[in-house]
């Protein structure tokens, strides 16, 4: 879905599916399936951080999992610093794993409780290296030097730290193998809105230090705007924008990004939105997505086409790729997407919604 000349794709993804089997009946007959990523394209270039956003359910975290190989995929293309893995069975994926991490959203649920810090982090060198005994603990304790931990609690378990400590903790086991790819799964959903900010910022520095790609995922769009080079907004399983992050939050293209942007709280009311776009209904069940496109339902501008007809995703500025029928290279010459022949009926339907 990128093509960047000046960058080299470190995560390559195409046409990505994961869908889960829904059985019912006394025989537990498959009688249908959850979708929750339904063909996902998108690039993350080397040293650069993929920010992949929407609202709950959406599949975020799926996706985030299934890149890393968490789920065996039902159908798609994965590569992964230039080694395809999408279809590589699990025994083949083991000497992958060093090359790819992930950052687990709820500190505490991911950390062995019966396990003091120090064997936490050293697991994966216990199973992926053959470092000395002493080696292992040298570079556990550098590992936790680097995540801003005290040496002096190498001994202590998960339940007599913070949350914002109980992630380092699991950033420090990410890092144990010197990955070069670690997804970032709402690594600040579940902590203090004061402990949020150290956090990424200890992202931010590793990442400097270390050369890392991250894909962060999260709900807060505020946060992504932070730490993000390129968002991609998701809805219902499908990635219906892609674009660097100052391009997006200026002037967002597809109708659900332009939504979900409205929602984010300015604190300088001079630069407050004049218009908030409020969706109307619920989100449809991945289980029973909508015909034609995933947005129809809710969207403030659908015409006809969109009930009946899937949207292409198309590049419509550099760099820039949105899934609507009304987005089109030639529409983003003007400041609304959706201009053309019916560009004023649109509009006026979208303030009254």
């Amino acid at each position: 879905m990128l093509d960047d000349t000046n960058a080299k794709p470190l995560v390559s993804v195409r046409d990505l599916k994961m869908h889960f089997p829904i059985h019912a009946g006394l025989l537990r007959r498959r009688v249908g399936e959850v979708k929750a990523v339904d063909g996902v394209s998108f690039d993350v270039m080397e040293g650069e951080t993929l920010g992949l956003v929407g609202e709950s359910g959406c599949g975020k975290s799926t996706c985030g999992r299934a890149v890393l190989r968490l789920y065996d995929i039902t159908a798609g293309e994965i590569s992964i610093d230039g080694v395809e893995i999408g279809q590589m069975d699990q025994s083949r994926l083991r000497s992958k794993r060093p090359t790819m991490q992930m950052v687990f959203q709820d500190p505490q649920a991911s950390l062995n409780p019966r396990m003091p810090v120090r064997d936490i982090i050293q697991e994966p060198l216990d199973e992926h290296t053959n470092l000395s005994l002493s080696e292992k603990r040298e570079k556990v304790l550098e590992l936790m030097d680097a995540v801003g931990l005290n040496r002096k609690f190498a001994t202590r378990f998960p339940h007599a730290f913070s949350g914002g400590q109980r992630q380092r903790i699991g950033i420090a086991r990410a890092l144990a193998l010197n990955p070069k790819f670690i997804v970032c799964d709402e690594p600040i959903a579940a902590l203090d809105v004061s402990i949020q900010a150290q956090v990424v910022n200890l992202l931010e520095d590793l990442q400097e230090k270390l050369g890392l790609t991250y894909l962060f995922i999260s709900h807060d769009l505020s946060m992504v705007r932070h730490i993000a080079t390129r968002v991609a907004v998701m809805y219902l399983g499908r990635i219906v924008e892609l674009a660097p992050r100052e391009a997006l939050y200026a002037e967002p293209l597809h109708p659900y990004t332009k939504a979900l942007l409205s929602a984010v709280p300015e604190p300088n009311p001079a630069l407050a939105q004049k218009q908030r776009v409020v969706l109307t209904g619920d989100v449809p069940s991945p289980s029973n997505p909508p015909k034609g496109c995933n947005f129809c339902t809710r969207c403030p501008v659908v015409q006809d086409i969109c009930r009946t007809d899937d949207p292409e995703t198309r590049e419509v500025q550099p760099g820039r790729f949105v899934a609507c029928h009304f987005v089109t290279p030639e529409t983003t010459t003007t400041a609304d997407p959706t201009a053309g022949p019916r560009s004023q009926e649109l509009n006026q339907q979208g303030e009254e919604t």
